[in-house]
């Protein structure tokens, strides 16, 4: 197909990757994932799949399936940073939520998918007739499989792909092709007797070593849209988009902070954002604030959600008048049960009155059942009349 040998062509590719700023690169065959087959398998059955994947198992682990006549397929890492500088702090009245680092700077399925197209238009110069494909998390295969495969790193215990230089803070996308590449070795080494993501993991999402109970994910579970099931409530702090527990305590991660991808640095105020304004935000502010991070993809609903719980989180007192406008204004059932729930657990006479005041005027079953739920709160605690 190309006058230009497979080994020249592969460093070509690896030189190209070293002066457009790519941090990794590695070459993987594109035989099936037979292994990982299985792992799918096993996570559909027991319900621990996401649901965002694609349905189809033989897809996500045959990369023919996605290309046809597929050879090898060339993987990418960029390190994105773990270290807020100077990051603003909650204060009484008002409190912070978080996106997790990897919402911070801009989009990162935009910035890779940039880089693998530069790659892509590099490949077809040099073998005209190349075909290609792109994927950056959102593709059939496993971003991880693929990295671990090409000698990027090795799929830890908590099911994130660690690296020897950057540890697991790292974005990771591939392409396809129908060209021959000679691959790389794949990584050989593991996490020992390690353990600390396992024990650390706020939900115990992590059943075992390497299999992630994704339903429980504190993860995923904040970039659903209806109401948060209530074991996770108590859980999720003041998350806004994503969980970084595992990784935090992870020690290939100990010290390390890299922030040299100036796509991904981060705005303190905006990925540490006040929670209050979240809760009235119009939908054009959230988009021209937000829009360009990848924790937006879901919109605001999710975040706004989260911010609620955020306020319950923290029993922040002066968030009840904002609390009891989206109870009595808001048009979406999850916002107003969820600010229900949340009155309750922050409790006080003037949360007590908007739940009882609510009770009477709700329509809505679902919110009646969370409006109980924050009425509750005040009963357990012996400060709630009968309804007799």
């Amino acid at each position: 197909m190309s006058r230009v040998k497979p080994e020249e062509l592969k460093q070509r590719l690896k030189q190209k990757a070293k002066e457009i700023g790519i941090d990794k690169i590695g070459i993987a065959s594109a035989d099936p994932f037979a292994g990982l087959k299985e792992r799918l398998k096993e996570s559909q059955a027991k319900g621990y799949a996401s649901g965002f994947e694609k349905p189809d198992v033989d897809e996500r682990v045959d990369p023919c399936l996605s290309l046809s006549r597929a050879k090898s397929i060339i993987a990418i890492a960029l390190a994105y940073p773990s270290r807020l500088k100077n990051p603003p702090c909650s204060e009484e009245g008002a409190y912070r939520g978080i996106f997790c680092r990897a919402s911070w700077g801009e989009d990162y399925h935009h910035v890779l998918k940039e880089r693998l197209s530069i790659l892509e238009t590099a490949l077809k110069e040099w073998v005209p007739d190349a075909r290609t494909m792109i994927m950056v998390d959102t593709g059939a295969l496993s971003d991880r499989a693929v990295a671990e495969r090409a000698g990027i790193g090795w799929v830890g215990k908590n099911t994130a792909l660690i690296t020897d230089e950057f540890g697991s803070w790292v974005y990771l996308g591939e392409m396809i092709t129908d060209v021959y590449l000679p691959p790389d070795e794949s990584e050989k080494k593991g996490c020992g007797d390690c353990t600390r993501c396992l024990e650390a993991c706020p939900t115990g999402a992590l059943v075992q070593p390497g299999q992630l109970n994704a339903q429980s994910c504190l993860a995923f579970l904040t970039q659903t849209k209806n109401f948060l099931p209530d074991p996770y409530r108590n859980k999720i702090g003041n998350r806004l988009y994503g969980c970084d527990t595992c990784q935090i305590v992870c020690p290939k991660n100990r010290k390390v902070d890299f922030d040299h991808q100036q796509e991904f640095r981060p705005e303190p105020d905006k990925v540490k954002p006040l929670l209050k304004p979240l809760l009235s935000i119009s939908n054009r502010e959230f988009q021209e604030k937000y829009g360009k991070m990848a924790g937006s993809w879901r919109g605001k609903k999710p975040i706004q959600r989260n911010a609620i719980l955020a306020l319950a989180h923290f029993r922040d007192q002066s968030s009840v008048p904002d609390l009891t406008l989206l109870l009595f204004g808001d048009p979406r059932p999850v916002i107003r049960g969820t600010a229900a729930w949340a009155l309750g657990k922050i409790g006080g006479n003037e949360a007590k009155e908007a739940l009882l005041k609510a009770r009477d005027r709700e329509s809505d079953s679902d919110v009646l059942g969370e409006i109980e739920k924050g009425l509750k709160f005040f009963m357990n605690n012996g400060e709630a009349k009968s309804r007799g």
